[in-house]
Order: C-alpha cells, then structure tokens, then sequence
C-alpha cells in the first residue's frame, strides 16, 4: 500500500472545510448542468498546485473537471473568505490542543499598504567638497 497523494482531501479535513464553504444557488429555470462537486474541485485544486501545472493542463481522467472550473471555484472561494476562515479553524484547534509554540510566531506586515505612504526619504548629503565647474 503506498502513501497517499498530497492532494486526496481525507473526510476528517473535509468534515473541517465544507461548512466554510458558500451556499450556491441554482437558477429555478434553465438550471444547466449540475455544478461539480465543491470535494472534487478542492482536489482539482490541490492538484494543480501541488504539481504546479497550467489549470488548462488538469487531466479530465482524474474526475477533477476542468482546470477552468476548478479555478474559477478557487476564485469564488477566495473571494469568500472561505481560505481565512479555514485557516482560523485549523489555529483555534491547535492551539486548544496545545500544538502551537507562540515564542516562535513572527508578525510581518509587508502584505501590507503603508497607509498614507510611509516615511519619506532624505535628500542623500554630497560626499564631494565642492561641485563641480560649469563646462558650459
């Protein structure tokens, strides 16, 4: 029996990221096709970003649907939230398990937009002891 690939999302983490995730509502009339499995799409995902392929490139044959799809659910679920909360879920559970070393946690805020644009920089002061002529 061999290791199971990085992507194969286990029912335990499933059972942690299902509820996080937005309700879709179908149109009444002309409802299309049925949408993907949000499970398969996640291993879509994963998929393509654990082999850094192009989303074009997913293979239909795995049962992901199209790199398209699963891209646009990728779109849909960041623009959701749906990734921060996930990760708030899996620190609260750490932490609460005591699995969490805080002395080695960094806070960077480089992600972040200095408000107002910071501080400005100083004219940089002349090394030379005088300027120089006027060839003019």
């Amino acid at each position: 029996m061999g290791k199971r690939p990085p992507w194969v999302v286990t029912d335990d983490l499933w059972g942690r990221f299902e509820p996080l995730l937005p309700a879709r509502e179908r149109r009444p009339r002309n409802a299309g096709r049925l949408p993907l499995d949000d499970r398969r799409c996640l291993q879509g995902i994963l998929f393509v970003l654990h082999t850094g392929i192009q989303w074009e490139w997913l293979p239909q044959e795995l049962g992901f649907g199209s790199g398209m799809t699963c891209w646009r659910r990728l779109r849909d679920w960041n623009e959701a939230g749906v990734w921060d909360r996930l990760h708030q879920v899996l620190l609260t559970e750490l932490h609460q398990a005591g699995k969490l070393d805080w002395s080695r946690a960094v806070i960077d805020g480089s992600h972040r937009q200095a408000r107002r644009g910071g501080p400005k920089p100083v004219r940089a002061r002349s090394t030379v002891p005088d300027r120089a002529r006027n060839t003019m």
